[in-house]
């Protein structure tokens, strides 16, 4: 879904963001939902038209919107973030969708490399996110996208990301670049082959093969070369690959791993980074991070500038990986090497949300417990693993556990000792 949580600041601050008024009014109790409901739209319609926006096309909008109640249990159980990375890549990198992606390559190669010289992008990674998001144009979504993004504009969790999509909407709907009635998509109001979102739309969106208006939904020159620009405006560097998969040799400092920490090729081969196959690395200057997002029982990821690029597309490291290893797969890599940690080490959402509470307790901030696992809950792991000698790898697991509760039967008998 691009631009899922990446807002362009420029754009933000050109358009404004509508104040946050509107999305307290879903906070009511269950029973008056739908009066809340209402609120929140009237809240909206009034914003909307004091920003600016016409007041016309704003009634016209949101005339008739409907709640959609089930948006607001897929924005809080999204795939990418509740699912461990195997069964995330398990379900999406199949041998199947490497096939057919492959098929649909060679079938509009003349237009992927015609895009490919005018943008930097390779075929490979415009069809490998073309199969992530609508399986090839497959599913587009069936969702009106304006009542989409009032369910969830007026829902607590993430409503000003959501009323800014909406604000764009209305944009898009006054410069006539669309009708509401055709604008259908994803469940968060994401939409056509690649599932731009509407500001991503606004800023992005080029009428590449000339008809004279943007189409991504019937033309997939207009969806791959809109996806081209919107990766080139983010940095795509045509010179370098994603990243790759690596081992990782007994000498390695698992603390080392993580976005936050870079360096070049030749320091990751120096300390203990190698192929998957085991051999040597490139000498290159080239700086990368190395991600293991199984912890180090999983497999090991060295990842460049462009994963970076692919993180601002969706901020999901297990969705960037999945668009990385199908791109190397279309293009004839093999399957990934790394290793599958065993079942029963790893933990379910609510013994992750258990986790994040001790952490917290110690003094090892992980956020709100969640049960995902997230950047934050990766940094007080690793905090933790370091100052109780564990292997900081960042990743909470059954171990991890274990030594926690150890460490509360011990301070319990303490306090009992005492007293």
């Amino acid at each position: 879904m691009a631009n899922r949580h990446h807002r362009p600041q420029t754009a933000m601050l050109k358009r404004g963001a509508i104040t946050a008024v509107a999305g307290l009014a879903l906070a009511a109790a269950p029973a008056g939902a739908a009066a809340a409901f209402e609120e929140c739209v009237a809240d909206l319609r009034e914003e909307l038209i004091q920003e600016g926006q016409p007041a016309d096309v704003v009634e016209t909008a949101l005339t008739d919107v409907r709640r959609l109640d089930r948006l607001i249990e897929l924005d809080r159980h999204q795939p990418e973030f509740v699912q461990h990375f195997w069964d995330y890549i398990d379900q999406r990198v199949t041998d199947r969708r490497v096939a057919q992606g492959r098929r649909l390559m060679e079938k509009h190669s003349e237009l992927l490399w015609r895009i490919r010289g005018d943008y930097g992008v390779s075929p490979r990674y415009l069809v490998a996110l073309w199969g992530m998001e609508t399986h090839y144009g497959s599913y587009f979504g069936r969702v009106p996208v304006v009542d989409a993004l009032v369910t969830l504009s007026c829902d607590g969790r993430r409503g000003a990301f959501f009323r800014t999509q909406l604000e764009a909407t209305i944009e898009i709907l006054s410069a006539n670049r669309m009708k509401r009635a055709d604008m259908r998509g994803s469940w968060a109001g994401a939409m056509g082959h690649t599932q731009f979102m509407p500001t991503t739309f606004l800023d992005y969106a080029i009428d590449y093969d000339g008809s004279g208006s943007t189409d991504l939904w019937g033309s997939l020159a207009d969806a791959f070369g809109s996806s081209a620009n919107y990766l080139r405006s983010m940095g795509w560097n045509p010179e370098q690959r994603w990243g790759r998969e690596v081992s990782l040799t007994d000498e390695f400092d698992y603390s080392l791993a993580g976005l936050d920490h870079r360096r070049s090729v030749r320091e990751w081969a120096r300390a203990g980074v190698r192929r998957a196959d085991g051999g040597h690395l490139p000498r290159s200057d080239q700086e990368g991070s190395v991600l293991l997002p199984m912890g180090r029982d999983g497999p090991a990821f060295l990842v460049y500038d462009n994963f970076r690029v692919l993180l601002r597309w969706n901020a999901s490291i297990s969705y960037a990986l999945a668009v990385g290893h199908l791109a190397d797969r279309l293009d004839g890599h093999p399957p990934l090497r790394g290793g599958r940690p065993e079942a029963d080490s790893i933990l379910n959402r609510q013994e992750t949300k258990w986790v994040q509470k001790q952490l917290n307790r110690l003094g090892y901030d992980a956020g709100e417990p969640d049960g995902l696992i997230g950047p934050n809950t990766r940094r007080a792991a690793r905090a933790y693993q370091t100052d109780y000698s564990l292997p900081a790898d960042g990743y909470p697991d059954r171990e991890l556990m274990r030594q926690m509760k150890r460490q509360l039967v011990a301070h319990d008998e303490h306090d009992s000792g005492e007293s």
